[in-house]
């Protein structure tokens, strides 16, 4: 796929504003949440911790129509009593007022404390449209519902490391529009939506993070979508242990991942800590393994020689054959087509990000990116057992087959 060369203004990089800032204080943790982002796998990790850990706490989920009985059943399946305290809102963030009624609008507006905003189009296969729709302008809804919100104490918005475009070299938390051009429309709405964010600084207390590529759970190997660099993890796991692989590149960038437990802890920590307000962190591993090595650690447990796992240039007919067969296991991936290139895009720059904003802040917490290696096992099972229970479906279904 062709980079899209869209070309931002270069301005010089967004510092601390100088809102006034309330005095440091110490976070109760009786609040009134309102989450965006729910069925996505991070909003749903997220929802689950806030839940779980606080008790005295009321939360708002805005859910679309057709997810609002999934919603109901994911919060009373880990505490019956739930319910009590979710208030499950139909609407869409991309419709004006967030396609709330007027008096749900207004109880939020009333008694919302804390933010966390993570709807979002990431799937690299939808329309850019549609991505627009709901990453810019639904952002833009909901900073005009904060703007009007009387209690708020933070507004956190999750990005993506990935607003850095085609750049190379060492990316900071601090710089966003430094020219870059755009591989595809995700990185560009994620990119005009910060931008958006960080333009609201003055009037609204706001944490910024921008996790990389989310995969699994470091514990479980769990994740709810398979995108990004599973669908090349997904090859090696379907790969006969005979078959010579090719990935394109030569697998010396960087392969920036972190655990969805990492992202969520980090995410909530930072959304309670009074020094976190006015800036911006990259949620990334500090030890990042080079592309090669990661496929190589894959491979490894896939059962498939370092020597049949080869580098080279350009996006060989071999992988993407692998690819679309490949996808076929998998259930929701066959229309998957679109994907796999722009994905590839991903994981062939040589972009580094330095997290020191993240690292200053979350000293002592405990929470701690785990090195690919720890967990690398449990991400390989996971996705082998899914390949597994897939095949063996079919063959119940079709013994012949």
């Amino acid at each position: 796929m062709s980079p899209e060369k869209t070309k931002t203004k270069k301005v010089k990089p967004t510092k601390k504003t100088s809102r006034k800032k309330p005095a440091k204080r110490s976070r109760t943790k009786a609040r009134e949440v309102l989450v965006t982002g729910y069925p996505g796998f991070i909003g749903k990790r997220l929802v689950r911790k806030l839940l779980q850990t606080e008790p005295e706490s009321n939360f708002y989920l805005l859910v679309q129509e057709k997810f609002v009985e999934d919603a109901k059943r994911y919060v009373r399946s880990f505490r019956s009593k739930n319910l009590e305290r979710v208030n499950i809102l139909t609407g869409d963030i991309a419709d004006m007022h967030l396609g709330l009624s007027a008096s749900e609008l207004k109880q939020l507006t009333r008694g919302v404390t804390d933010i966390y905003h993570l709807a979002a189009v990431s799937y690299l296969g939808a329309p850019e449209r549609m991505m627009k729709r709901v990453n810019v302008d639904g952002t833009q809804n909901l900073l005009e519902v904060a703007l009007d919100t009387r209690k708020l104490r933070r507004f956190n918005h999750v990005s993506t490391s990935y607003v850095s475009g085609d750049r190379e070299g060492v990316i900071t938390e601090d710089e966003l529009d430094c020219e870059q051009g755009f591989r595809n429309p995700y990185e560009k709405t994620k990119f005009l939506a910060e931008q958006r964010v960080r333009a609201a600084m003055d009037k609204l207390p706001i944490t910024i993070t921008r996790p990389s590529i989310v995969i699994g759970d470091s514990k479980t190997g769990e994740i709810g979508r398979f995108d990004g660099p599973y669908y090349l993890a997904i090859l090696l796991a379907s790969s006969p242990a005979a078959m010579s692989l090719v990935f394109p590149g030569d697998g010396g960038a960087p392969l920036n991942m972190v655990p969805v437990d990492y992202a969520v802890d980090a995410i909530v920590h930072l959304s309670e800590h009074a020094e976190a307000e006015g800036m911006t962190f990259q949620l990334v591993d500090p030890n990042a393994l080079s592309v090669k090595r990661v496929y190589q650690l894959i491979g490894e447990r896939a059962g498939i020689p370092t020597g049949r796992i080869r580098f080279g240039s350009g996006l060989t007919r071999t992988l993407l054959g692998g690819l679309s067969s490949a996808l076929q296991l998998i259930p929701g991936l066959e229309q998957a087509s679109r994907a796999p290139r722009q994905a590839i895009d991903l994981v062939n720059t040589m972009a580094i990000y330095n997290d020191t904003n993240t690292q200053r802040l979350l000293k002592n917490s405990g929470i701690e990116c785990p090195p690919f290696e720890d967990y690398v096992d449990n991400l390989f099972t996971y996705v082998r057992n899914k390949l597994v229970q897939k095949r063996k479906r079919e063959m119940d279904e079709d013994p012949l087959a």
